[in-house]
């Protein structure tokens, strides 16, 4: 397969051409979008060589820079990661299509009928890191809810993204959907990302995804709106009515399944009952999956090799096998230090008594908790969804896993019989 380079336009001529595909976009049919999302699942599977080739690149640069090992970790693709996202395109195309999706419906006494149902936003503006499957995720939860979307990747990942999105356009040629649905800005300049920023007559929403940094410089310098993602400070509380076997096995998911992740685990907090009790079996834990713990004096007086805890061990997303231990006393307490250093993405306990999980479930403000589980579920794909554009930890429009209702709106048709007002 030969495979075309993308062409060079202006952020503005990218945006229109989105625009206009849009159009085609919303009058497709739910097969043909299906189609469409098989095609270039099976492009990427068959041309996974080049991706890797093209990764590899951006590799080598990245240990020239010195990127940390998180950062390489979610840069880094192989065989298996790339036929992941080709098979999340396919989990897509099997997922209800919310297009057109009748939300409610009525008729007034006039006869009026008035149905509420579900329309694609329109044109989605994309900025993340260094997560090269967000390409991919991100074009088929677009196309499949009717939208179009102008992709703008981090430096770090540019000739991986670009080599995915060269094999996106060519597999849609072969399809109903216009190539020009899915736009990648092909530049490492801050001019093209801030002119994303402001392109409200072309851009109907922003989607930031990656560290604080670029999340807080959108979302603070952006006129078109912006679904916020979240970084994730992530807590597990184990209880003092926690069994001990259960909570270690969680904990130890969370933290070292995948560190470099949003749902990983960050912080422990656990009582100082439970702790006294099982510190033996934690100790032991920790240290066989290689874990640094960072905790207060409790933690350092029951546990080896404690690095003391200061202010901002509290609030850091490490992405690696560190780990914050925090004691209290209390759920309260606990519920407390998570109102104080959680970052709204997910939160779990880990107890026995039903009471004291729904009272946690009840007051902690998250996108997602858990009862006897890990934060890492909290995942597009693990929750059924396909793939995520990315987890929102805001309240207004989405929150959690955003999907493809996430990147709907609403409109209200009427339809009468001459009534008038």
């Amino acid at each position: 397969m030969s495979i075309p380079a993308i062409q060079s336009l202006s952020v503005e001529e990218q945006a229109k051409k989105a625009k206009i595909a849009a159009r085609t976009l919303g009058i497709l049919t739910t097969e043909e979008k299906n189609d469409a999302l098989r095609t270039v699942a099976d492009a990427l599977e068959t041309e996974f060589e080049s991706i890797i080739a093209a990764n590899l690149i951006d590799l080598k640069k990245g240990e020239e820079r010195g990127f940390e090992q998180a950062f390489m970790d979610r840069l880094s693709l192989n065989k298996k990661r790339i036929f992941d996202f080709a098979e999340g395109l396919r989990e897509v195309a099997e997922l209800p299509d919310p297009i057109d999706d009748v939300m409610s419906s009525w008729t007034l006494e006039n006869g009026l009928q008035v149905e509420e149902v579900r329309v694609p936003l329109g044109v989605i503006g994309m900025i993340y890191e260094a997560r090269p499957n967000v390409t991919a995720d991100a074009a088929g939860l677009a196309l499949k809810s009717g939208n179009s979307i102008v992709l703008k990747g981090g430096s770090s990942a540019i000739h991986t993204n670009r080599a995915i999105v060269q094999i996106i356009h060519l597999a849609l040629k072969n399809t109903k959907i216009p190539k020009d649905a899915v736009q990648f800005i092909d530049r490492l300049d801050r001019e093209a990302t801030q002119q994303l920023f402001t392109m409200k007559e072309h851009i109907d929403v922003l989607i930031p995804r990656g560290g604080a940094s670029l999340i807080n410089a959108v979302v603070e310098n952006a006129t078109v709106p912006v679904l916020e993602t979240g970084v994730g400070n992530c807590h597990i509380y184990v209880d003092e009515e926690a069994d001990a076997e259960k909570a270690i096995n969680i904990l130890i998911n969370a933290k070292t399944d995948r560190p470099a992740v949003c749902n990983a685990a960050e912080t422990l907090i656990v009582h100082q009952d439970w702790l006294n009790e099982n510190k033996n079996l934690l100790a032991e834990a920790l240290q066989k999956h290689g874990i640094t713990v960072h905790g207060d004096e409790s933690a350092q007086e029951a546990l080896p090799k404690v690095i003391p805890a200061n202010e901002s061990d509290w609030a850091n997303e490490y992405l690696s096998l560190d780990l914050a231990v925090k004691t209290v006393n209390s759920l309260d307490d606990a519920i407390d230090h998570i109102d104080q250093y959680g970052t709204k993405h997910s939160e779990a306990i880990i107890t026995e008594n039903r009471e004291t999980a729904r009272k946690f479930m009840q007051l902690v403000d998250a996108a997602a908790l858990y009862h006897n589980a890990s934060t890492r579920f909290t995942d597009g794909g693990a929750l059924g969804f396909g793939a995520e554009i990315g987890i929102s930890t805001q309240k207004l429009h989405a929150r959690g896993p955003m999907g493809l209702p996430a990147l709907t709106t609403r409109k209200y048709l009427m339809s009468g019989n001459g009534q008038v007002r």
